[in-house]
């Protein structure tokens, strides 16, 4: 339940008893229904909500990239756009700075990316 619906039935100080006790006579209240989702409801939500992980993951990513290719000296716009459309060519112009390794890395990370 919603702190708010509970605060009104606080009565004294703050304490665990007193929340407990407003708790109690705010779920006595009748009006605080929640409908009950179906599945295809809880299916979408999920969808939404693993989306959302993916989408963040990849920003991370990006702005990882972004990052280690600034400690050579290449600076890029922040966008996803900017990334896609520069991210190659910043690679080439850097491969003679960054070691083997890690320009492997980042070149496979971009080819995932894409």
């Amino acid at each position: 339940m919603a702190s708010r619906f509970a605060k009104a039935f606080n009565i004294g100080n703050k304490s665990d008893t007193s929340d407990a006790r407003a708790i109690w006579l705010a779920a006595l209240q009748p009006g605080n229904t929640v409908a009950v989702k179906t599945e295809a409801q809880q299916a979408v939500l999920g969808l939404h909500r693993v989306r959302q992980q993916l989408v963040k993951f990849r920003t991370s990513q990006i702005n990882c990239m972004r990052g280690l290719v600034g400690e050579y000296g290449e600076v890029m716009p922040a966008s996803k756009r900017a990334f896609d459309a520069n991210m190659s060519s910043v690679l080439e112009r850097v491969s003679t700075l960054i070691p083997g390794p890690l320009l492997e890395t980042l070149r496979e990370q971009r080819a995932a990316l894409t």
